[in-house]
């Protein structure tokens, strides 16, 4: 099986926010950066598990710079075979999903993984949208996936339950939480990473149709208040009159 995963570089978890040039840029200066955690620990795990188990290769494609290098060898470090970086700064989202599309296409790979949605954004449009640009089906938010020749089935959440869904390769599928576990990369990966072949892509021609305005942080927490246990009346007060939660 042809299995392509798409990764995106973003903050590390604990990295001070704030923002700069009038509120519409991160402010990058003393921010580390990772591998997206979704992308990884389950769209990327799982691909390697089916490799292991069916055969195949796994492709890692990244839409970014040459600084995003790093983040990429970490997956290939990990076990993937190989990895495309398409040379341009990642913009909307239908601009990376029109990046990927591209490659996927002229590589008709079997099924495209990602991550639910990237933790700076958190926007979970990329991969929809793929499937959308390849005309192929798109099952968001898998928690579980097996494979039986070319029908896959997976299981996700839904309200009050668990949906299964079977579908027939080429498809899109959005990781979430159960789908896999982490791996950690150990030294043999990381030395063979190294000489694993990471190829850089020219950018296709596609426009970004929408642009940051402004980015706020939310309000501060307010201090908390202490009520006493036996004064049922203030606290009904005040979680009716400024929790307003009832």
């Amino acid at each position: 099986m042809k299995l392509l995963v798409c990764v995106s570089k973003t903050p590390e978890t604990t990295a001070r926010i704030a923002f700069t040039n009038g509120d519409t840029e991160f402010d990058t200066n003393g921010v580390q950066y990772i591998m997206n955690p979704y992308d990884e620990w389950y769209a990327l795990v799982r691909a390697l598990e089916l490799k292991e188990q069916v055969g195949g290769t796994v492709t890692i494609i990244n839409v970014g710079p040459s600084s995003n290098d790093t983040v990429i060898r970490k997956g290939l470090a990990i076990g993937a075979d190989n990895a495309v970086r398409v040379d341009t700064e990642a913009g909307s989202a239908l601009n990376v999903a029109k990046q990927i599309a591209a490659h996927a296409k002229a590589e008709n790979y079997d099924v495209v993984f990602l991550g639910k949605e990237s933790i700076d954004y958190n926007g979970s449009e990329v991969g929809a949208m793929i499937a959308e640009l390849l005309d192929i089906p798109f099952i968001s938010y898998g928690t579980k996936l097996e494979m039986n020749g070319n029908e896959a089935t997976i299981e996700r959440d839904i309200e009050g339950g668990t949906e299964v869904v079977a579908v027939n390769t080429p498809f899109v599928v959005s990781a979430a939480k159960g789908m896999a576990e982490q791996r950690i990369p150990n030294m043999r990966g990381i030395m063979m990473a190294k000489r694993k072949p990471l190829t850089v892509a020219a950018a296709v021609d596609a426009a970004n149709h929408t642009n940051v305005a402004a980015y706020e942080l939310p309000p501060a927490k307010s201090a908390v208040k202490m009520v006493d246990p036996e004064d049922m009346t203030e606290l009904v007060r005040l979680l009716h009159e400024e929790a307003k939660v009832i």
